[in-house]
């Protein structure tokens, strides 16, 4: 017998076991921000481009037609106009998630940040509820605190993956180490999919491609990039560019030629 669980997983992933997620949920943190002023626009975009699902806080899944994508509802949040812009708190519940028609939901963890505890605590409740349901559980964990001097580290890295999974993630989101190696022992201590974050706007095309196809040569299970997609001057063809690395085995220069002159 299937599992509700591994039903949602398999509107997520594909069959080759990987998926290009398109996180949406900055409103909260930073307001309507150039790219996701017009969410449904967003979320057609990527669509068209060939994206496997998006993230969504709870408001927006209400409004928005996500169409044949996964649904992952975020449910951790904070803006960058608050005292500590790195204490992500719980904003919604698993219940509701599940009544937005949700196939998974996440949590942000920042690890090493001063509420560190609180948001673990929290990750952990949400793993409760979410064996409950059936419902997937990505965890968005990062080595980000006053005592991480390095955020891309291997073995800070390799941490919050581990952290992840410990605590009950079906699906650990993390930063890319900037080595095709050390990712590999990232994911060899980590025996759940792992995807990539994109970070903030990169200064060339091929820069988000290369660390793409380096994650995939890895061995990671795809990517969950935002902001280096929807802020394209082509969200479609950049979405494109990198369905054909994470599912079509291109190369960089077989999706950059996807993208033509664009940066």
């Amino acid at each position: 017998m299937v599992s509700g669980k591994e039903k949602r997983l398999r509107r997520i992933f594909r069959e080759d076991g990987r998926t290009v997620i398109v996180p949406m949920d900055h409103g909260v943190t930073s307001g309507p921000m150039r790219g996701l002023r017009d969410v449904q626009g967003a979320v057609d975009r990527v669509a068209a481009g060939g994206a496997d699902a998006v993230v969504l806080h709870r408001g927006m899944a209400m409004r928005v037609d996500t169409g044949g994508l996964g649904l992952v509802i975020h449910l951790s949040g904070s803006t960058r106009l608050g005292p500590d812009a790195n204490y992500k708190v719980r904003v919604c519940s698993v219940e509701e998630a599940v009544r937005l028609g949700c196939d998974a939901v996440s949590v942000h963890v920042n690890v090493g940040s001063a509420q560190e505890h609180e948001m673990l605590t929290k990750l952990g409740e949400v793993a409760d509820s979410c064996s409950g349901w059936g419902v997937p559980l990505l965890a968005m964990i990062y080595p980000r605190g006053p005592g991480i001097k390095d955020e891309h580290e291997a073995g800070v890295v390799a941490h919050a993956a581990r952290l992840g999974v410990e605590l009950g993630a079906d699906i650990v989101k993390t930063n890319y180490t900037g080595d095709v190696e050390t990712f590999r022992e990232v994911l060899r201590g980590c025996p759940v999919p792992v995807v990539i974050a994109g970070g903030p706007r990169a200064k060339t095309k091929d820069g988000v491609l290369k660390t793409v196809y380096d994650s995939i040569e890895a061995c990671g299970a795809g990517v969950s990039i935002g902001r280096n997609v929807f802020q394209h001057e082509d969200p479609s063809l950049m979405t494109r560019a990198i369905v054909g690395i994470v599912h079509k085995g291109f190369t960089i220069e077989e999706a950059s030629r996807i993208l033509g002159g664009g940066r």
